[in-house]
């Protein structure tokens, strides 16, 4: 496989997995495509024409320093300066971020459109998830304006490494899992507690355990009923609006299952009464990430886990 071709595997693989079905993700980039259409000349040139045909913009291609066949790869969910360096050292081919770079993290706040489309699936009005989330992007969007967002790129592309982020497309691997191991256990499922149980066989919960990060609630206690189960926000980004939860209340949800919690989140989960455990944020990438490294290992590349990353093979088994 060549990078292009890693590449492309991950972002079918998203499309797949993706919460809303495939169908929606082909008709958003429908949307993108009609929408370029109708631009004059010099708005075109400044389009970023990524999105005519990758729905996850903040999974990119950084930096091709040299396309040839991909045999040995180093992946981690944060690869800034000194992973790259590391790699360059241990002469891998390419090298996979998890969490966006470069022009990836720059597109983040693009992603986050697929929450209010997810909530509207668990009963949240569209109107009103797409309101309150369009706030939230704008906040996130402005937030990253600042950042040095081409810091890693650019000692990439000083090294000679091959470089790219996949994001969204690995956690939409992960929600779907944790979606269909909840959907199936259904019948077991009545307490927080039990939720809590579940989460902790899934192998990457289990290792983060040991290091002192596994699942946790967050809001609620272990007594309390679920009541439906939102998975909600493992993927689309990063957190969106707190005052969502008082709209999942009102929509039935009772117990909500995410990566990773601020403190203003939580209070808002709790005030509006719901559940919510964390599963845990590099243990949670890690699974999505797993899902979509077991592929490549089926091609025979070398995968050497690095910065974060517990790399679980359930092709090895």
């Amino acid at each position: 496989m060549r990078i292009q071709d890693i590449f492309h595997l991950a972002i079918q693989m998203g499309k797949q997995a993706d919460l809303r079905g495939k169908e929606q993700v082909e008709k958003v980039l429908e949307r993108k495509k009609q929408a370029f259409a109708k631009l004059d000349d010099k708005a075109k040139e400044e389009f970023d024409k990524e999105a005519l045909e990758n729905p996850y913009l903040d999974s990119r291609i950084l930096n091709v320093a040299q396309d040839k066949e991909i045999k040995k790869i180093m992946v981690g969910i944060d690869m800034e300066g000194p992973e790259i360096l590391l790699a360059k050292q241990m002469d891998v081919d390419l090298v996979i971020a998890h969490h966006p770079e470069g022009k990836g993290l720059a597109s983040l706040a693009d992603v986050m459109h697929l929450q209010a489309e997810v909530l509207n699936l668990y009963g949240v009005p569209i109107n009103v998830a797409e309101a309150l989330m369009k706030l939230r992007i704008s906040e996130v969007d402005r937030s990253i304006n600042a950042a040095n967002h081409n810091r890693a790129v650019d000692m990439a592309a000083l090294l000679g490494v091959n470089f790219i982020c996949l994001h969204t497309p690995c956690d939409n691997l992960a929600a779907r899992f944790l979606q269909e191991k909840i959907t199936n256990s259904a019948s077991v499922l009545e307490r927080v507690e039990d939720l809590l149980n579940l989460l902790k066989e899934i192998p990457e919960y289990q290792l983060a355990i040991k290091i002192g990060a596994g699942p946790k609630i967050f809001a609620g206690q272990a007594e309390n009923r679920l009541g439906k189960i939102a998975v909600t926000e493992i993927t689309g980004g990063t957190e969106g609006s707190p005052k969502l939860y008082e709209k999942m209340a009102t929509a039935g949800i009772g117990t909500v299952v995410g990566m990773h919690q601020s403190e203003e989140h939580r209070k808002e989960a709790e005030a509006a009464n719901i559940n919510v455990i964390i599963a845990g944020h590099a243990s949670s990438d890690s699974l999505g990430v797993n899902l979509f490294l077991d592929k490549l290992e089926k091609e025979g590349i070398e995968i050497i886990p690095c910065s974060g990353l517990i790399r679980v093979s359930r092709e090895s088994k």
